[in-house]
């Protein structure tokens, strides 16, 4: 080429193209350095394989990437292939593509389009700087060096100049409003971020060490980029303390990893990578998009969804594929048939891994179970395939920390936990100190109790309920233990109505007052040595209200009440005791009311008979007034039974402590009702 300047525009179709850049960019302008630093690896990794194949004779020498500040300018600097002027004309000034208005248009709030759809990573500078020089030499014998620059529209200059060495220098002549990029500390942590893991040394400041209270500039190179990380070593190179300072420098707080999986797959894509599993015990979201996605070492994201399965998404690590371009959209990715291969890949080789972990070294496996547990119910409750495979190596876990496979726990209690419908019953708690006594009651029939007191174990229950024929899940406290597998029809309660209507009352009358919370008094015959009184709750609407609180659109269960069932054990001492007190204590004053109630009753079921004999019309208002006077007066009887009931409920102390012993059981008891129970228990025991 002639010694001299050439000027020239850009070979776009519309001018448009830099303040797109400019403007519609500006959100996510910090990956000019990812792509600068991207290009001067890639000319680096050419070269490289040009000296290998003997295309290039000359010496390699140090072949980092260097970036340094000075006087407002950022400058990135290679010793790769360098360009000709040929090259940048055909590389940088010809960028062809057709319709660039209709191509502004589409893309011009997305960075990632525009720059990786088009090749476009060199003009990615211009979102940061006001202008850029190019000055490159290329490797080829007699090659001329060229500087080339543009100030931000389609036009550019380009002249020969002097370089001593082969390569590029990209230099960012930083504007006004993007001044962080002339500070250390930004371009530091943005190194960090997208060129940790790069290939080639990328090398930006001098180390430091303290000297004289001060950290100063030592003359050794600071090399911010590891070039052999973990993930593209051989698996047989590394020991299980590689892998876990691999996982130390990638989440400096965490905790040590479970175990990890070491992904290296050649066909039909490439992918490597190193998945962890975290120890999760607790809020899912926490663990989300901890998993960075490279391509060829080079950072892309860490929000790897519709790359991974969502429930893979806990896990930790690392992925590298070069088949998942580096700029996408997050549609494009979910409908990229690579993509997918690479999602079902990867479920498979985590349930092997599981799989295998389970067979070989059980006993480590049921150790890290409660960490693993809320990972691996995630995946059988999102993904299908994932549950078929996992439903082989997932534990149940009981009261006493024995664990077994769904398989080993049916047999279990397939005998003993069988109702008289043939409907296997599996116990479960969700909290072992606060039902310490219903554990009890079903252990003292020799029942096995599940603990179930995960994030997703109520999703987890219903699932299960789904998949298994005839089996059902309840807490230990939704019932009374014979209710709860009921293996006959029960004993029968030996009260007559009026009994109930009493014990019924007196009980209601000394329920407290709590805020959501309804309750109703229910009797059976649990035999003597059974609690006297025992509050249950309804599987099916605490299991709705728990579930509400994780899924939209069953709000209308969370706004509903708590509702308990207080039952009275009729054949405990304590019970009887009580309807024999209360019979002796409001005989006098319950009679004659009761006598009325009697009589008023016999009149109204005459005068409802007589009524339904005849057509509405027929219905005389001297007969219609006479059933609504019999109506009010039974009501007014019944209201004043109820109040001699009350009365003498409030005055007996044992009604109170009973059902507060009911309350503390399920954790009802507090405040001010909790200091009354302790009071009248120290008085009942003097």
């Amino acid at each position: 080429m002639a010694n001299h300047e050439t000027k020239g525009n850009i070979g776009v179709t519309s001018e448009n193209i830099f303040p797109v850049i400019k403007k519609f960019l500006y959100s996510d302008h910090e990956i000019f350095l990812r792509e600068l630093v991207s290009n001067a690896i890639d000319a680096t990794q050419k070269l490289k394989t040009l000296s290998s194949v003997g295309d290039f004779k000359g010496e390699l020498g140090d072949l980092s990437v260097r970036i340094r500040i000075e006087d407002g300018k950022l400058i990135v600097s290679d010793r790769g292939i360098g360009m000709t002027a040929e090259e940048i004309d055909r590389y940088i000034n010809q960028i062809a593509f057709s319709g660039a208005e209709e191509f502004v248009q589409k893309y011009q709030n997305n960075a990632s389009a525009i720059i990786g759809h088009f090749g476009l990573g060199f003009y990615s500078s211009f979102m940061v700087a006001k202008k850029v020089e190019i000055v490159t030499k290329s490797y080829k014998d007699g090659a001329v060096a060229m500087k080339w620059s543009c100030e931000g529209s389609p036009e550019y200059q380009m002249t020969e100049t002097t370089k001593d060495d082969r390569g590029t220098d990209i230099i960012l002549y930083i504007d006004d409003e993007n001044k962080e990029f002339l500070e250390k500390s930004r371009i530091t942590s943005l190194l960090n971020k997208y060129c940790r893991y790069l290939p080639v040394p990328i090398v930006f400041g001098k180390k430091q060490e303290w000297k004289d209270g001060q950290y100063v500039d030592t003359d050794e190179d600071q090399v911010v980029n590891n070039t052999q990380p973990a993930w593209i070593r051989k698996p047989s190179e590394l020991k299980d303390e590689d892998y876990r300072t691999f996982y130390r420098e990638l989440y400096p707080m965490s905790d040590e990893p479970l175990f990890w999986i070491h992904l290296n797959v050649d066909y039909p894509f490439n992918l490597t990578g190193i998945l962890y599993f975290p120890r999760i015990k607790s809020n899912i979201d926490l663990h989300r998009n901890k998993i960075q996605l490279y391509c060829n070492q080079v950072f892309v994201t860490d929000s790897v969804e519709g790359i991974v399965p969502e429930f893979l998404t806990l896990l930790h690590g690392v992925l590298d594929s070069p088949d998942i371009p580096l700029n996408v959209s997050r549609s494009y990715l979910q409908s990229d048939q690579n993509v997918k291969k690479i999602s079902t890949h990867i479920t498979k080789k985590v349930a092997d891994r599981l799989e295998e972990i389970f067979k070989n070294d059980r006993p480590q496996y049921e150790e890290k179970w409660d960490s693993l547990k809320l990972f691996i119910q995630y995946g059988m409750l999102s993904d299908e395939k994932f549950y078929e495979r996992a439903a082989k190596f997932a534990l149940h876990k009981d009261v006493d920390g024995q664990y077994y496979t769904y398989d080993e726990y049916r047999q279990l209690i397939n005998e003993n936990q069988t109702d008289k419908e043939g409907f296997l019953t599996y116990l479960y708690t969700t909290n072992p100190n606060e039902q310490y006594s219903y554990i009890q009651a079903a252990k003292d029939k020799g029942y096995s109790v599940l603990v179930m007191d995960g994030q997703l174990d109520v999703h987890a229950i219903s699932q299960l309920e789904q998949k298994l024929e005839k089996t059902r899940f309840v807490r230990v406290d939704s019932d009374t233990i014979d209710r709860l597998i009921r293996k006959t029809d029960g004993n029968t309660v030996h009260l007559d109505d009026r009994q109930k209507e009493a014990l019924q009352e007196i009980f209601t009358s000394q329920l407290p007052g709590i805020d959501k919370v309804e309750f109703t008094v229910s009797f059976e015959a649990l035999g003597q040595s059974a609690n006297p009184v025992m509050l249950t709750q309804s599987e099916y609407m605490r299991r709705m209200r728990e579930m509400s609180a994780m899924q939209p659109g069953m709000s209308f269960y969370g706004e509903m009440p708590d509702s308990y069932n207080l039952v009275l054990n009729t054949d405990h001492a304590l019970i009887q005791s009580v309807l024999a007190d209360e019979e002796k204590a409001c005989a006098e004053k319950l009679q004659p009311v009761q006598n009325d109630i009697r009589g008023w009753e016999a009149r109204q079921i005459d005068l409802r008979e007589a009524q339904n004999k005849k057509k509405e019309d027929e219905i005389t208002a001297s007969e219609k007034e006479d059933l609504e006077n019999t109506n009010r007066k039974l009501t007014e009887l019944r209201a004043q039974q109820n109040t001699i009931l009350t009365e003498y409920a409030a005055g007996n102390p044992v009604v109170g402590q009973l059902i507060d012993l009911a309350l503390l059981g399920n954790g009802l008891l507090k405040g001010e009702a909790l200091s009354r129970f302790i009071r009248r228990s120290v008085d009942l025991i003097r």
